[in-house]
């Protein structure tokens, strides 16, 4: 099979998983055989490997079938996986990589050749933490051995999981598909997320604090025009209570426990923060599958738009106005104990009188009583260089963010725009930062460089920057009352 329908079948697995009906979709196919010459002393040793090409398969919708239909016999080819988890299992492994016949002339004692059939098992589900796990779980269910595994999740919340197994005595795949059918329907109930009697944010925020008055009556709530759309959800404006407000949604066929604690994890942010220049929570449903968050409406916009769509040059007045509204946010929610981890213009919010307030805390946590935090989360473009490497990191990971913020109020442009977030990031490892933007206040410039530098406890904390951008706004306010006259 080519690479156009190598993908053309990864595309229609990928899709039949987004019916909740129909997961896991899965497909398996013979690979090759395998030798093996078992000594008097039970040791296992490969001698050969016969490669079978199966042959090419139809991608036609027949190909391509949900649980408890097959699909086999269709040979596919993958690229190397930059995203395999380890498989913590005792997999069986030739260390020659089975290209090494096994020589007997000198060998003693008695040995038995083995045939080893190796098959090749593709699962497609939603994404959700522990999945590889489960899937492994699935496979050893039904003796099979796994060699390879690689993981590829796709932006959107779902997974495209290959297996390479042995185990299975027979070539042919009709008995294996019936085993696999079988061990699906023994755990079917994990597949789904209808089958939970109660949602997991319901019991997550349970067990902080009654709901009261924050938990949104449904009937209640009006919705209006989309705004924007995400990977996992969808944000409308909408009326609650003759308020104007802002629905941000999470669409229930791609829920999973990460997108659950994330949810959770916002709602017990929301709640427990209320001032100016941070968005005011209003409520939320946390009652499965209508997870939902309700926020005042900010009809200004995000700042990136305000920047990169309407093209619009700050004045140096204007431009620090917006810097302090965010270092107000952002120190009030250091002060909470609070980190917001992904920073960035597109989740800073403007109200009519172009009052920015910090928002978006789907990825926000708690700092942890040892004061430093590890994991990678965020947008790359706004990345602190200790998150980028899974370093320990802390409240400064915000200042460097802010940093880059700052560099585009000033530029009006986006961060390492000729790179791909990717190529950012490994930019930023290395020591890269945008370049300093030619006739920008040279103090902005220097309380960039200071925020940007690698060393997180050279960074100032967002109290100082507020105490210094105040100070430069008074400056720029009496140098224009004195060039003006008044």
């Amino acid at each position: 099979m080519d690479r156009v329908e190598d993908i053309l079948l990864h595309q229609k697995l990928l899709a039949m998983a987004k019916d909740p009906e129909k997961r896991p979709v899965y497909h398996i196919r013979f690979l090759e055989s395998t030798y093996t010459r078992t000594d008097s002393d039970g040791d296992q040793q490969f001698i050969s490997a016969l490669s079978t090409p199966g042959p090419s398969c139809d991608t036609s919708d027949e190909g391509v079938v949900p649980t408890h239909k097959r699909i086999k016999d269709c040979a596919i080819d993958f690229e190397p996986c930059s995203k395999l988890e380890d498989l913590n299992l005792d997999v069986k492994r030739n260390p020659e990589d089975m290209e090494e016949r096994y020589l007997t002339k000198n060998h003693s004692g008695r040995q038995e050749l083995s045939h080893v059939p190796i098959h090749e098992v593709i699962f497609s589900t939603t994404d959700k933490p522990k999945l590889l796990s489960q899937l492994s779980a699935l496979l050893s269910d039904i003796g099979l051995n796994i060699r390879e595994a690689h993981v590829f999740s796709t932006t959107d919340g779902y997974s495209l999981d290959v297996f390479v197994v042995d185990g299975w005595p027979v070539e042919d795949t009709d008995g294996l598909i019936k085993a696999m059918e079988s061990a699906v329907a023994r755990s079917e109930g994990s597949w789904s997320r209808s089958s939970y009697s109660h949602s997991a944010v319901e019991k997550a925020l349970s067990a902080e604090a009654k709901s009261g008055d924050w938990e949104i009556d449904r009937r209640f709530l009006k919705m209006g025009d989309r705004i924007a759309s995400g990977s996992c959800g969808d944000l409308y404006q909408g009326v609650y209570l003759g308020q104007d407000v802002a629905v941000k949604i999470l669409r229930s066929e791609h829920l999973n426990d990460a997108l659950e604690d994330e949810f959770a994890q916002e709602v017990a942010i929301l709640r427990q923060v209320r001032h100016k220049n941070v968005v005011r929570f209003i409520g939320a449903c946390t009652k499965f599958p209508h997870l939902c968050i309700v926020t005042e409406y900010m009809p200004g916009g995000s700042l990136y738009d305000y920047l990169h769509k309407n093209h619009n040059i700050l004045e140096l007045s204007q431009l620090l106005k917006f810097a302090i509204d965010v270092c107000k946010g952002m120190e009030y929610l250091h002060q909470k104990n609070i980190i917001h981890r992904d920073l960035k213009t597109a989740n800073l919010l403007m109200d009519t009188q172009k009052v920015v307030k910090v928002a978006d805390f789907g990825v926000a946590r708690f700092q942890n009583q040892g004061g430093v935090m590890t994991a990678e989360t965020g947008t790359y473009r706004w990345m602190a260089p200790e998150v980028i490497n899974h370093q320990p990191y802390d409240q400064k990971a915000d200042v460097f963010s802010f940093a880059i913020v700052l560099w585009e109020l000033v530029t009006a442009k986006v961060p390492y725009d000729t790179m791909t977030p990717l190529q950012a990031a490994l930019g930023v490892r290395q020591g890269l930062r945008p370049d300093l933007p030619k006739n920008a206040h040279p103090k902005l410039l220097e309380l960039m460089q200071r925020c940007w530098e690698a060393v997180p406890d050279n960074r100032p904390c967002f109290s100082v920057i507020t105490s210094e951008l105040e100070t430069l706004l008074q400056e720029v306010q009496i140098t224009s009352e004195v060039v003006n006259g008044t």
